[in-house]
C-alpha cells in the first residue's frame, strides 16, 4: 500500500525530516537533490534530467535504454522494453519495435504494444482520454517527428514519424512506459460527482502521481510534496542486472548548495548532487567520495536572435566567446568542469573543422566589439535569464557573476535575471519572443549532448521553434534545415556521423551559444554507497548501487 502525506511548510518539515534521519530497519539510500521541489513521478518527469535520473529512469523504462555501465566507454543505446528495432528500408518514417516478452507493471499488468500504444497517446494525442497535457511539454520536445504508434501483435509495435528520422531509436530513451491498467482504475476510481472527462482524466493523473506504476527496478512508495518522495525495490524487475538490493530511495529536494553539503556531513543523507567547490575538500576530508567524470554536457548562454537582440551580430557572439577566461572559471569551480570548444570536443565524430577557436582572446574580443560599435563608454546592454539552482546547472550564479564580470572587460553589461529553476526549464520552451523570456537576450540552461537531436537538432532547426521544442532563441535557417535533414535521412552511422560533423562545424562558425563549460557531474556520497559507476553520459543508474548500514 502506498502512501501520501501532505505538509503546509516545506521548508521546516524538509529540515524535520532530515533532523530525524532514518527510522526505517532497511538498506535506505537518501539522496539530496539540487531540484526545489520532487520531479513529476507519473512517468514524464519534470525539472529538467535531474528528474529523469530520480524518478523517471528507476520507476520506469523506456523502449530503448542508455548503457550507463561504463565508467571509460560513450553510452550508446541498448535494449530496453524493446529487444530490437529496425526502420523500413521502403518506408523510412515507420519504425518496427520488437518487445520484451514476460513484463509487468508494478500493478502486475502486462507490458504489450498497446500499453506502448496508450504511452504515445498520451502526449501526442488530444483526443485520447487519458491525454496528459502536463506531460507534453517535457516529452513531445525531445522527440518531435513521432507521430503515431500502431500495435502489430502483442510483442510488435509500429512506430511512424513525420518524416525520414534516423535520430528516432535515441529519442525513445525519453517516453517512460506507465501501466494503461492501473490509470484506468484510478480514472474509475474518481468522485462520480465529476462527470467530466477532462476533468476526470486529471484526477486520475493526479492520483497515478502519488500511486505510479510502471515497470522499472523500484516503485513509488511515498510522497510528501515539497518535502521527500520514497520508492522501495521492485524484486520482480525483468533484468537481474539492475534488480536493486536497496531497499528503500529516498529523494529530498535541497536546492541550496551549502544546506546539501551540511545535509551529508551530518549523514542526513547518504548521496549529494553538485557539491559547493570550496566545500569539496571538507566533504573528502571526513571519508566521503566524490564521483566525477567527463559527460556529454554543455553549460551554455543560449542566444536570442529575436528582434532587436543584441546577439543578431554575429561580431557580438564571438567576441562574447572569446572573452570568458575559462581556465581561470575552472580554478573557482575546484577543477569540477571541462573547457568547451564547442558542443561536442575535438576528436568526437561529430566535430568536423570549425573555422572559429573558441578560446581566451579579450583583446581580439574588444577589437569586435569596437567593429560592431561598443566601447567602455558605450557598452552592449544584455539580459540573462538563468536559475539560482537545478539540473545540471553546477553553480549557476556563482558562474554566471563570474561570466558577468569578464565580459564587463570587453564591453558587456549584463544584468542577470535569476528565478526558479522549473520556472527557467519551463521558459525555455516558450522561446525569446514569449513575455516569459522578460526581456532576456539569453537563457542560461544546461543540455545534454548523448545524441544528435539533444546536441544539436533542436537549436538550429527552423521547425524546433518553441513551443515545439527548445530553440528558444529562434536561430535557424534554410541552410542549417538541409544540414539537419542530410543527417536524419543517413541510416548508415559513418554517413550520419559525417553530416553532423558538417552541422557541427556551421554551428560553431555561427555561434549561437556562448560555450562556458562541459559539465563533469561531482556528486558526493558517503562510503557507505557501494557499487557506483559514474559514466560518461548525464544519468547515472541507482539500481545496481549497494549501501552499508
Amino acid at each position: 500500500m502506498r502512501t501520501i502525506l501532505y505538509r503546509s511548510s516545506a521548508i521546516a518539515l524538509t529540515a524535520a525530516v532530515l533532523a530525524a534521519g532514518p527510522v526505517w530497519a532497511e538498506k535506505t539510500l537518501t539522496i539530496g537533490m539540487t531540484a526545489a521541489d520532487i520531479p513529476r513521478t507519473s512517468g514524464q518527469p519534470d525539472q529538467g534530467f535531474e528528474g529523469n535520473r530520480f524518478t523517471g529512469i528507476p520507476m520506469y523504462d523506456a523502449l530503448t535504454h542508455w548503457d550507463l555501465s561504463s565508467e571509460t566507454e560513450a553510452s550508446g543505446i541498448v535494449p530496453g522494453l524493446a529487444t530490437a528495432w529496425e526502420v523500413n528500408p521502403d518506408d523510412t518514417t515507420k519504425w518496427t519495435f520488437t518487445l520484451r516478452e514476460g513484463v509487468t507493471f508494478h500493478d502486475g499488468s502486462p507490458f504489450n504494444a498497446e500499453a506502448v500504444v496508450w504511452n504515445v497517446q498520451k502526449v501526442l494525442d488530444e483526443t485520447a482520454l487519458h491525454f496528459a497535457p502536463d506531460q507534453v511539454g517535457a516529452t513531445k520536445s525531445r522527440m518531435p517527428t513521432l507521430a503515431s504508434a500502431r500495435a502489430i501483435d502483442d510483442l510488435t509495435v509500429e512506430l511512424t514519424t513525420t518524416q525520414p528520422d534516423s535520430f528516432l531509436p535515441l529519442n525513445m530513451t525519453m517516453l517512460f512506459m506507465a501501466s494503461p491498467t492501473h490509470w484506468q482504475a484510478l480514472y474509475d476510481a474518481v468522485d462520480a460527482a465529476i462527470t467530466d472527462p477532462k476533468e476526470r482524466a486529471a484526477a486520475a493523473w493526479t492520483a497515478f502521481t502519488f500511486d505510479p506504476s510502471g515497470t522499472g527496478p523500484f516503485e513509488g512508495d511515498l510522497f510528501v510534496p515539497r518535502e521527500r518522495f520514497e520508492m522501495v525495490k521492485n524484486e520482480a524487475y525483468w533484468d537481474p542486472a539492475r534488480t536493486p538490493t536497496i531497499d528503500r530511495v529516498v529523494l529530498v529536494p535541497l536546492p541550496d548548495s551549502n544546506a546539501r553539503t551540511a545535509a551529508l556531513l551530518s549523514g542526513q543523507v547518504d548521496w549529494i548532487e553538485a557539491p559547493a567547490p570550496d566545500a569539496i575538500p571538507r566533504i573528502q576530508s571526513e571519508g566521503n567520495v566524490i564521483y566525477s567524470n567527463p559527460q556529454p554536457h554543455v553549460w551554455p548562454w543560449q542566444l536570442s536572435f529575436h528582434e532587436g537582440s543584441p546577439w543578431l551580430d554575429k561580431r557580438v557572439r564571438h567576441a562574447a566567446n572569446l572573452c570568458v577566461n575559462r581556465e581561470e572559471l575552472q580554478v573557482l569551480l575546484g577543477g569540477y568542469m571541462g573547457i568547451p570548444k564547442g558542443s561536442v570536443e575535438p576528436g568526437h565524430p561529430w566535430w568536423g573543422n570549425p573555422s572559429f577557436d573558441i578560446r581566451y582572446d579579450p583583446d581580439t574580443a574588444r577589437a569586435l566589439m569596437s567593429e560592431a560599435g561598443f566601447s567602455a563608454d558605450n557598452p552592449v546592454q544584455v539580459k540573462v535569464q538563468t536559475s539560482a539552482s537545478g539540473s545540471g546547472q553546477m553553480q549557476p550564479v556563482t558562474m554566471n557573476e563570474y561570466v558577468q564580470q569578464s565580459l564587463a572587460d570587453c564591453f558587456f553589461d549584463v544584468e542577470l535575471d535569476v528565478l526558479e529553476w522549473n520556472t527557467v526549464f519551463t521558459n525555455w520552451r516558450k522561446g525569446a519572443a514569449d513575455e516569459s523570456a522578460r526581456g532576456a537576450h539569453a537563457i542560461n540552461v544546461s543540455f545534454a549532448t548523448m545524441d544528435p537531436f539533444f546536441a544539436m537538432v533542436r537549436f538550429v532547426s527552423t521547425e524546433t521553434f518553441p513551443p515545439v521544442s527548445n530553440n528558444w532563441g529562434l536561430f535557424g535557417n534554410d541552410e542549417f534545415d538541409a544540414l539537419i535533414a542530410d543527417a536524419r535521412t543517413s541510416f548508415a552511422d559513418a554517413d550520419r556521423d559525417a553530416a553532423l560533423a558538417r552541422l557541427h562545424t556551421r554551428i560553431v562558425e555561427e555561434a549561437p551559444f556562448v560555450w562556458i563549460a562541459h559539465d563533469v557531474g561531482p556528486r558526493a556520497m558517503s562510503p557507505k554507497v557501494g557499487n557506483v559507476t559514474q559514466p560518461k553520459n548525464w544519468f547515472i543508474d541507482i539500481a545496481p548501487m549497494t549501501i552499508e548500514e
